[in-house]
């Protein structure tokens, strides 16, 4: 009898060191999962913190969830692009007018800086075979009235004068926020009804600079006051080299709204 209960002695005390072995174990491995403190169970990482572990990607931001334990950046999820805002009809007719004018135009962004600025603005690049260098970012108003004159009154004086068609237009400023010279008035260029026109390339090799052509420059002289006088029909303003200095070198025109109907032509 005796070395039965000897026997389940001996029996006891390996399961008691058994159980305190599996209490340690499972203590370390705890442990090692954290670097804090187990009884506190505070976390490793301070609160707002990211982790090295963490790659950061483009495209990604930090979180700022209502747990704080989660810091880790996640991929943000784009919201779907919105339709866009319905164009008037008449920016829908305007450029259906381009089309048919054979204009070579691209939409872009609204431009709204200070009281400058263009709700519907379109950049041309050419008309019909003619380049526009660099291309002009205006209102499709004021591209539908250059386009116009472009075709029924700039061809057809190259043509006449110098048996040539025209192959590009040099442009020197379309939309520009700025005010006329010398006033407090926003200039036209600022609303994109503006154009200056400097030179104009023929297809013949002749470049016509608009600068006032000598004493007897008669071809030239007599092409610049036709294309000149002509856009009086298309524009409300054009003013040119004669006019003033700051005119000197180049045709503004533009599309001014003017409540009395007068167009300034000089």
């Amino acid at each position: 009898m005796a070395g039965i209960f000897r026997a389940a002695a001996m029996v006891a005390r390996q399961s008691k060191r058994a159980a305190m072995v599996t209490a340690g174990l499972a203590l370390a491995a705890v442990s090692a999962c954290n670097t804090g403190s187990v009884l506190s169970l505070q976390p490793a990482v301070d609160v707002g913190a990211q982790t090295a572990a963490v790659p950061q990607y483009e495209g990604m931001q930090k979180l700022v969830p209502s747990n704080p334990y989660m810091t880790a950046a996640y991929p943000r999820m784009d919201e779907p692009m919105s339709e866009p805002e319905q164009m008037p009809a008449s920016e829908t007719d305007c450029r259906g007018e381009l089309r048919r004018l054979g204009v070579v135009y691209t939409d872009v962004q609204p431009i709204h800086e200070g009281q400058c600025g263009i709700d519907y603005p379109v950049k041309v690049s050419a008309i019909g075979g003619i380049q526009m260098k660099p291309a002009a970012t205006l209102t499709c108003d004021m591209a539908a009235s250059f386009a116009a004159w472009t075709r029924n009154e700039l061809v057809p004086s190259a043509r006449w004068r110098y048996f040539s068609g025209v192959k590009t237009i040099h442009q020197g400023s379309s939309y520009s926020c700025r005010n006329i010279a010398g006033e407090g008035v926003l200039s036209e260029h600022g609303k994109g009804n503006a154009l200056d026109v400097m030179s104009i390339e023929l297809n013949n090799g002749d470049d016509i600079d608009v600068r006032k052509p000598g004493l007897f420059a008669f071809r030239t002289r007599g092409f610049l006051n036709n294309v000149r006088a002509d856009g009086c029909q298309y524009f409300t303003t054009v003013l040119g080299p004669g006019y003033n200095y700051d005119h000197r070198n180049h045709f503004h025109f533009d599309i001014k709204n003017r409540k009395s109907g007068y167009r300034a032509c000089r």
